[in-house]
């Protein structure tokens, strides 16, 4: 995705490339939580991935900050943005 404004470009970059990296842990998030075979709160795996899910989306958001709204806005039209489940 091209920004808008070549000053943005960088942090819209980092952005959209840590969505992508939260897409990933969540789908490997939603194929541990479903073949938990103990509770949740049990399940090492699930707390690391989970862990791994939020500082991705943190991330994602930091970067979010620094951009523009209809930049922001761009992202959160696109097919990555709805893949998640924000």
């Amino acid at each position: 995705m091209k920004a808008k404004t070549k000053a943005n470009q960088s942090n819209l970059n980092k952005a959209i490339a840590w969505l992508v990296k939260y897409n990933a842990f969540n789908a490997k998030r939603d194929v541990i939580y479903d073949n938990l075979e103990c509770e949740e709160y049990e399940s090492k795996e699930l707390r690391r991935i989970n862990k791994k899910c939020e500082d991705s989306f943190d991330k994602y958001e930091c970067y979010c900050d620094e951009l523009p709204a209809y930049e922001v806005a761009r992202i959160e039209k696109t097919e990555l943005f709805k893949q998640g489940s924000y």
